[in-house]
């Protein structure tokens, strides 16, 4: 069965930033060129839409609600109902990138909808109390009205998990997030990495490397204070967002805003190591690092404990504190790393591997759909 055997429609929430689930949506575009592409508003630029190939999203009410380009996300009370109104019904198969609210488009019996996804909605889980918190939510009538809000935000999530025929998690970590929130099974496909664009530099320069968006769940004021409190090490840190994370810095941090991927790359390629402290659902960064032969020290929750071999392509610590952070760069300095192994285990995360496993999910699923004794 090819690509051009069934009519397929591609859902995903939005497009403002290029990230590890628009990576994912750029390989699918990749994989089904003729696909059609959803999603609730569509602001990439020129450049950013090279990974769609060029092709336009149709978009939601949302996108023409005042703000919108900058403000999106305050829509989220809205989200459910604009995804709810995308008419999919003359497709044969719906992939739905799910991170919030895409897998909730409305599909009929004769249809085959396949969820990939990025993690249920976090802060209407997982991270719930904590986003409450650092959105100064948890406490008047703001806060009412927000908990009041995710609270039917999960309702409705929990409810639209059951549109969906057949769930692909991006990690065993996300497997098991998804069997908590939704009880449903999920096949593991880990995200598409282009290890070949990454330059492999077995030799470092002496700096280490952060690459993250200044936001809480990100923790760069971690890495920020553990760095300060080792003056004798160099930090450069890549990102862009609340600089007041920043506070603690000291001199030996060289913080240098977003950069271009060519830029990106280079860095990647010379740093002595990657430092990163969030809990990732997967961490594409994290494989992009290592596919230039660069070591990582990382958190040691989430989808860095499959993507990083402790001791052998990097350190995993234990809290999400500078001082276990500050152990885990002492324990990076006495121990020696293969270079070349380091790239030879992000290939295992190879977006050719991800196109052969993805592909031949869908084509088994929708024989098997097909086969299944309804009227259609």
């Amino acid at each position: 069965m090819n690509a051009q055997s069934y009519k397929l429609a591609l859902v995903h929430e939005w497009l403002s930033i290029v990230a590890g689930s628009e990576k994912v949506v750029g390989e699918l575009l990749a994989l089904y060129p003729n696909a059609d592409l959803f999603t609730l508003v569509d602001f990439f630029d020129d450049d950013a839409r090279k990974l769609l190939h060029g092709k336009r999203a149709q978009t939601s009410f949302i996108q023409n609600l005042p703000f919108a380009k900058t403000s999106f996300r305050s829509y989220l009370p809205l989200m459910p109902l604009a995804i709810e109104q995308f008419d999919v019904s003359k497709y044969d198969v719906v992939i739905s990138s799910h991170h919030a609210v895409a897998k909730g488009v409305l599909t009929h019996q004769n249809q085959l909808h396949i969820c990939y996804c990025h993690s249920p909605m976090r802060y209407a889980w997982d991270f719930y109390h904590e986003y409450l918190r650092e959105a100064k939510l948890d406490k008047g009538l703001r806060g009412a009205i927000a908990k009041l809000m995710l609270h039917y935000l999960r309702m409705w999530d929990v409810a639209s998990a059951n549109r969906v025929d057949a769930f692909v998690a991006n990690s065993h970590y996300i497997a098991r997030r998804i069997k908590r929130v939704y009880n449903r099974e999920a096949t593991v496909i880990y995200p598409p990495v282009d290890v070949e664009k990454f330059d492999f530099k077995p030799n470092k320069d002496n700096y280490y490397l952060a690459v993250a968006r200044f936001v809480p769940y990100k923790k760069v004021d971690v890495i920020v204070e553990a760095f300060s409190r080792m003056p004798d090490k160099k930090l450069v840190l890549i990102g862009e967002g609340d600089k007041s994370v920043l506070k603690h810095a000291t001199r030996n941090i060289e913080v240098i805003g977003f950069q271009p991927f060519e830029s990106l790359k280079t860095y990647l390629a010379s740093a002595k190591a990657f430092v990163y402290a969030a809990e990732e659902d997967f961490g594409i960064t994290i494989v992009e690092a290592q596919a230039s032969g660069t070591p990582v020290i990382a958190f040691g929750k989430g989808g860095a404990t499959e993507t990083v071999l402790n001791g052998k392509t990097g350190v995993l610590f234990p809290e999400q504190t500078a001082e276990r952070l500050i152990d885990a760069v002492k324990t990076f300095e006495q121990t020696d790393f293969d270079h070349a192994a380091i790239r030879n285990h992000a290939e295992r995360f190879d977006r050719t591997i991800f196109a052969e496993k993805i592909k031949m999910f869908i084509d088994e699923h929708y024989r098997a759909f097909l086969q299944e004794p309804i009227a259609r």
